[in-house]
């Protein structure tokens, strides 16, 4: 297990330095940079930039250079000093602008991921083994259900109810006395009762699709040579489906950890739009329209790095949970 583990830590090393490069690479690809874009929205607007003030963002951040010399001097002050430089378009520090929404994306991954297991797992257990059962069909009408309607879609539906019928201000993740308020216990509550919305609507295609892989898979375990050999044994059928075939259909469950974050920052774009979600998903698509490159670059960057951290943690738990994984890198 340790030289697995091992094995897997050597991986990310280059991987990480690879999406560093790609990420800056890639926000460098359209035409111009945001101070061309600066200069041109003034422009239209009748004002103007001093050409010392000009000089200067482009000295500091080497625009006028290669796009080499701009990685280098990016990567270097992320490593070295922590700058992950100044957003053009906020007029502020990158860092600052990610803080205040890394650790609310974060945490409504992991809530809308452990809220997609809870539902998940009973019903995809349940609908296999009741297959072709009433309970079976109606779980596998609504899992269609939930990959065919569109998030955005559940979310304006959720909106409407939520605020037809309970009176409740459903938009965004806190009420308007507490966005800009320190943290708190009734913060945190609100939180916590604001969070729900969200959670239902990007966990639905989710939920609905682990429910259709988990039958399928525990499907194709149940009809196994091992598992008919252990019930003519005698094993209880409770204990046989804990102890061997649903260990190994859970194997969908543990591997997919580390998708939900780009998921829901890439992904969802659309959904926090209508949510008016204070996450990262807004925020990378108004640096990528705008060309707001530090500011962009450092959120692909970071939310890329804890992709591969989370898909490393997942593959230690598949290892852990079906020791094929492991015994096949040997």
């Amino acid at each position: 297990m340790l030289s697995y583990i091992a094995r897997r830590l050597a991986f990310m090393v280059p991987t990480l330095i690879l999406i560093s490069i790609v990420s800056f690479v890639i926000i460098q690809l359209p035409p111009g940079d945001y101070l061309t874009t600066l200069v041109a929205q003034l422009s239209a607007q009748g004002e103007t930039i001093e050409a010392g003030q000009l000089e200067a963002l482009k000295q500091r951040y080497g625009l006028g250079e290669s796009v080499f010399v701009q990685y280098t001097k990016w990567i270097s002050a992320i490593l070295l000093e922590g700058d992950f430089g100044q957003s053009f378009e906020w007029g502020r520090p990158v860092a600052d602008l990610l803080s205040q929404r890394i650790g609310l994306t974060v945490v409504l991954a992991l809530s809308t991921l452990l809220l997609t297991w809870v539902i998940a797992f009973p019903i995809g257990v349940y609908s296999a083994v009741k297959q072709y059962s009433p309970g079976d069909y109606v779980a596998t009408t609504v899992g269609f259900l939930g990959l065919a309607i569109p998030n955005f879609m559940i979310a304006l539906a959720l909106m409407y109810l939520g605020f037809r019928l309970f009176g409740l201000s459903v938009g965004g993740l806190f009420s308007p006395q507490f966005v800009d308020s320190g943290w708190n216990l009734g913060k945190l509550l609100d939180l916590i009762g604001h969070l729900w919305v969200p959670m239902i609507v990007l966990g639905t295609a989710g939920t609905a699709g682990l429910i259709r892989i988990l039958r399928a898979n525990l499907l194709d375990e149940l009809r196994k040579p091992y598992v008919v050999a252990a019930r003519a044994r005698g094993m209880p059928e409770r204990r046989l489906l804990i102890k061997y075939p649903l260990r190994v259909a859970l194997n969908p469950f543990i591997s997919t950890v580390g998708w939900i974050l780009p998921a829901l920052v890439s992904g969802e774009i659309i959904v926090s739009q209508v949510l008016s979600l204070p996450t990262t998903g807004p925020l990378l698509l108004s640096a990528l329209t705008s060309q707001d490159m530090y500011l962009a670059g450092s959120i692909i960057l970071i939310v890329s790095v804890l992709t591969v951290i989370g898909t490393l943690l997942s593959d230690i738990a598949l290892a852990w949970l079906d020791p094929r994984v492991r015994l096949r890198t040997k």
